[in-house]
């Protein structure tokens, strides 16, 4: 019998790895987890934010965080990465793969299927399934000879349903093909990996994300909204309470899953 419950969601000390931490949804994580007094390893591309991220942490909550900017679809240097997070830290309790691609700034970014570009196709297979691929590879090595840790790969409800074209309209938002494909196939990488290391004590699941409101078009956020039961887009801090069950021992007995929160988009 657990005396206090609150216990199982303790991740103090906990050496966690989050990918993609100076995006819009990983700062919130970043400040939420160290509050919580883990210690964040934070890996972005965008090194000037992931550092001043960093800076932010050490001084606000008086943690350990460090910053890496590399590109996690570059072997060489998931391998450097891992092997100095051990050098400094000696284990790696968790990892979150929260990272993707998001190239707005492409000319053919929401190009329609039939003349989506192929350079645009493969920096989404390098990013979010390579960096996906490596970052467990190579993390997930030195947990299975551990024999414990967690492993959450953060998906979408596009990775689960079809992108309702009719909400999108004119305004060059659709999500596009690229997203949808490499989103889904996190699901069906969780369930190996966890049927994988299920002897190693490596627990692995999947997090399914609705929308998240960020002053887009209001006609975009009226129609995204009438199609949740909840009737609005989710704001950016109500995805960490999830998260902190799937890392922490309040999940102890769940693996190789897909949690979704949607805001009830995928329940009818």
């Amino acid at each position: 019998m657990i005396k206090n419950p609150l216990s199982l969601f303790n991740i103090k000390g906990k050496t966690i790895v989050l990918t993609g931490s100076s995006g819009f949804l990983g700062r919130q994580y970043a400040h939420a987890l160290s509050k919580l007094h883990a210690n964040l390893i934070l890996v972005d591309n965008q090194t000037k934010k992931n550092k001043q991220l960093e800076i932010n942490l050490k001084k606000k909550y008086k943690t350990r965080p460090m910053s890496f900017g590399i590109d996690i679809s570059n072997q060489e240097s998931v391998l450097k990465l891992t092997e100095e997070i051990v050098r400094n830290y000696k284990k790696i309790d968790i990892l979150i793969n929260n990272a993707t691609v998001n190239p707005t700034n492409h000319p053919k970014y929401s190009a329609k299927f039939e003349s989506y570009p192929l350079d645009l196709w493969q920096k989404y297979i390098d990013v979010n399934l390579t960096g996906l691929f490596l970052c467990s590879q190579e993390i997930g090595k030195v947990m299975a000879k551990q024999k414990n840790g967690v492993i959450v790969n953060i998906s979408s409800i596009y990775g689960n349903t079809g992108a309702d074209q009719r909400i999108y309209g004119k305004k060059n938002m659709n999500t596009p093909v690229a997203y949808a494909a490499t989103k889904g196939a996190f699901l069906n990488f969780t369930r190996y990996v966890a049927a994988y290391w299920q002897k190693r004590n490596v627990r692995v699941n999947t997090l399914s994300l609705g929308g998240v409101f960020n002053n887009q078009d209001k006609d975009f956020v009226k129609k995204y909204s009438e199609k949740t039961i909840l009737g609005r887009m989710a704001r950016n801090d109500e995805y960490i309470g999830a998260l902190l069950f799937l890392i922490s021992d309040a999940s102890s007995y769940m693996t190789g899953a897909n949690l979704i929160v949607d805001g009830g988009w995928t329940a009818w």
